[in-house]
C-alpha cells in the first residue's frame, strides 16, 4: 500500500509540486543551472512592463467573469435538465467537444465575416463584412463568453452528480404540496444545497479560465493579450531571459486564482444569513414556474454547439466562400488529400492512447490495491493539485523538472505531463463504479476457491467493463485536449491537433485550420462511442 502511495506521489505528486515550486522559484530570480540571488525585483520590472496591466484587467474579466456566467446560468439550466432526465444526454459530446476545436468553431460563427453575420448581412445590406470587433475583442468578451459556453456542461453535470444524495424529489414534492412553483422550490430550497458539491467544479473552472492560452489565441485580444498569453510568449521566446518573468506573471495568475477562491468562502459566509432570510421572504412571494428560461438557455447552448461544429465541418472542404454567402460556393476535398493532418493526427493518438492507458492502468491499481487492503491511500490532495491549479503556473516548471532530471522536450516529457493530468479524471471516473461494487460477489468467489488474481480477472474486469472503457475514453479526451502540456514539455517537437489548430487559427487558410479543430473534436467524441460498446455488448450476451 505505501509503494503504491509512493508511486503515485512519485508521478503525480511530485512533478505538480516540483513544477509549482520552481516557478515560484524562477519568479524570484533563482533557476536551476543559472543560479541568482532571490528577490522580488523581477516582480517589480514585470508588472510595470507595458501591457501587464490591461493583460491583468482581460484576465479577471474572462476569467472570472466566465465562472460566474457559467455559475448562474446553473439555477435555470440546472432546474431544467434535472425536470428533463433525457436531456442529459446532450452534455456528452458538448463536454467532450475539446476547448481549441469549440473556439476554432464559435470564432468561425462571431468573427465579421462569420456565419452569424452572414445570416443578418441580407437584412441589413451588407455587402462586406462590417467593420465591428467580435473577435479579439480589447476587453477580451469574445474569450469571456467561449468560455463561460465551454464551461456550462460540466457544472451542469456536477450539479446532477450532486443531486443524487439530496433527495431532492422529495423536496420539490413538499414544497409543492405547500403551494409554491417548483422553479421557487428548486431556485431557494435546492440549489443553495447544492454549493457545496460546485465549490471543487467552480474552482477547477476558474483555474483553467485564468491561466487559458489555447482559447485565448483563438478568441482572446492581441495587443495587450492575457497574462497567461504573455507568459506562454515569453516562456518560448529564443532569449531565455523571458523565463523569469513569465514565471512572475503565472505566479500572478497563480495568485489571482487564490485570492478569488478566497474571497469566494469569505462571501459565501457573509450571505448565508442574509440568504437565509431572503428565500423565506421569497417563498412567501409570487409563486412563478420558471422553466422556460432554462430551455431557452440550453437550446441556445447545444445549437451553438452544433452550429460551431457544422461551421467546422464546412471549412474544411469548401472550396469558395465569399461574403455574404451562408454557404460555400463548392465542396473540394483536395485539401483532405494533401495530408498536411497526418502527423498531428499520428503525434494525438500516439500521445492518448499513451496517457490514457498509462492512467487508466494506474487508476486501476491503486482502487484494486484499495479494495484488497479495505484502506483508501488518501489522494485527495494529489488529485486535486492538477485539476484546480492553473496550468500556467507549473507546467514551465515541470518543463523545467524534467531538464534538470534528464528528460529532453519529446514524446516522453508529454506523455508524463499528459499523465498528471489525465491520471486524476480517469480515477475520480472509476473510482465511484469500483467501490460501489457489491463486496459480496469478489468474497464469494473466494469463497469458492478463487485467489486474488482470478477474482480480479473474471469477475471484478469484467463487471467494470463500461467504467473501464469511460476511464479510458476520459483520461484520451482530456490528452487530446491538452494544448500547454504538449507545447512546453515537447518544446515544439510533438505534434499534435491541438497546437497545430492554435497556430493555424490566426493564419489565413481556414480550410486547414478547420480541418485541425473538426479532427480534435472527432476523437473524442469517437472515443466516447467506443466506449459505449462494452455495455452493450454485455446487456446482448
Amino acid at each position: 500500500m505505501l509503494l503504491i502511495r509512493a508511486l503515485v506521489i512519485a508521478l503525480i505528486g511530485a512533478p505538480v509540486a516540483a513544477g509549482a515550486g520552481l516557478t515560484l522559484l524562477a519568479a524570484l530570480g533563482w533557476q536551476p543551472g543559472q543560479g541568482g540571488a532571490l528577490g522580488f525585483d523581477l516582480f517589480t520590472a514585470t508588472l510595470g512592463a507595458p501591457g501587464v496591466a490591461r493583460g491583468l484587467a482581460v484576465t479577471a474579466l474572462s476569467g472570472l467573469g466566465a465562472a460566474l456566467v457559467a455559475l448562474a446560468a446553473t439555477l435555470p439550466l440546472g432546474f431544467w435538465i434535472a425536470t428533463r432526465p433525457g436531456a442529459a444526454r446532450w452534455l456528452a459530446p458538448m463536454l467532450a467537444l475539446p476547448h481549441a476545436a469549440f473556439a476554432i468553431g464559435l470564432a468561425f460563427l462571431i468573427a465579421p465575416s462569420g456565419w452569424i453575420v452572414r445570416a443578418i448581412a441580407p437584412v441589413v445590406g451588407w455587402d462586406v463584412p462590417p467593420a465591428i470587433v467580435t473577435l479579439g475583442d480589447p476587453y477580451g468578451l469574445a474569450l469571456l463568453g467561449g468560455l463561460a459556453l465551454k464551461e456550462m456542461p460540466f457544472l451542469l453535470l456536477m450539479v446532477l452528480a450532486g443531486l443524487a444524495p439530496l433527495d431532492w424529489r422529495a423536496q420539490m414534492l413538499a414544497g409543492r404540496a405547500c403551494g409554491y412553483g417548483a422553479a421557487q422550490v428548486w431556485r431557494l430550497v435546492i440549489w443553495p444545497q447544492l454549493w457545496r458539491t460546485l465549490r471543487l467544479p467552480m474552482a477547477i473552472v476558474l483555474g483553467y479560465g485564468l491561466s487559458v492560452t489555447d482559447m485565448a489565441l483563438i478568441l482572446g485580444p492581441s495587443h495587450p493579450p492575457s497574462l497567461a498569453v504573455q507568459a506562454l510568449r515569453l516562456y518560448t521566446a529564443p532569449d531565455l531571459s523571458g523565463i523569469g518573468p513569465g514565471a512572475v506573471l503565472s505566479v500572478v495568475i497563480l495568485a489571482l486564482w487564490a485570492g478569488a477562491m478566497g474571497i469566494g468562502l469569505i462571501a459565501e459566509r457573509g450571505i448565508a444569513g442574509p440568504g437565509r432570510e431572503l428565500a423565506r421572504r421569497a417563498l412567501r412571494g409570487a409563486r412563478r414556474e420558471g422553466s422556460a428560461l432554462g430551455g431557452a438557455v440550453f437550446t441556445g447552448l447545444a445549437t451553438l454547439t452544433g452550429a460551431a461544429l457544422l461551421a467546422l465541418a464546412l471549412w474544411s472542404v469548401a472550396r469558395r466562400w465569399p461574403f455574404p454567402a451562408p454557404l460555400p460556393t463548392g465542396i473540394d476535398f483536395a485539401q483532405w488529400a494533401r495530408g498536411g493532418w497526418a502527423a498531428p493526427l499520428l503525434g494525438s493518438l500516439g500521445v492518448g492512447a499513451a496517457v490514457s492507458l498509462l492512467s487508466l492502468g494506474l487508476a486501476v491499481l491503486v482502487l484494486e490495491v484499495e479494495s484488497r487492503t479495505r484502506h483508501r491511500l488518501g489522494l485527495g490532495p494529489l488529485l486535486l493539485a492538477p485539476l484546480i491549479l492553473p496550468q500556467i503556473g507549473f507546467l514551465q516548471g515541470l518543463t523545467t523538472a524534467f531538464l534538470w532530471l534528464g528528460l529532453p522536450p519529446g514524446a516522453l516529457a508529454v506523455i508524463w505531463a499528459g499523465l498528471v493530468l489525465g491520471f486524476p479524471y480517469a480515477l475520480l471516473v472509476l473510482a465511484g463504479p469500483w467501490r460501489g461494487l457489491d463486496p459480496g460477489l469478489p468474497m464469494a468467489a473466494a469463497g469458492l476457491g478463487a485467489g486474488p488474481g482470478r477474482v480480479f480477472l473474471r469477475i471484478r474486469l469484467p463487471l467494470m467493463a463500461r467504467p473501464l472503457a469511460l476511464a479510458l475514453a476520459t483520461a484520451f479526451a482530456v490528452s487530446v485536449a491538452q494544448y500547454l502540456a504538449v507545447l512546453l514539455p515537447g518544446a515544439g517537437r510533438v505534434p499534435s491537433l491541438a497546437t497545430e489548430a492554435v497556430a493555424l487559427a490566426s493564419g489565413a487558410d481556414r480550410r486547414l485550420a478547420a480541418q485541425m479543430g473538426l479532427l480534435q473534436a472527432v476523437l473524442p467524441l469517437a472515443a466516447f462511442a467506443l466506449a459505449l460498446l462494452p455495455g452493450r455488448r454485455l446487456r446482448a450476451v
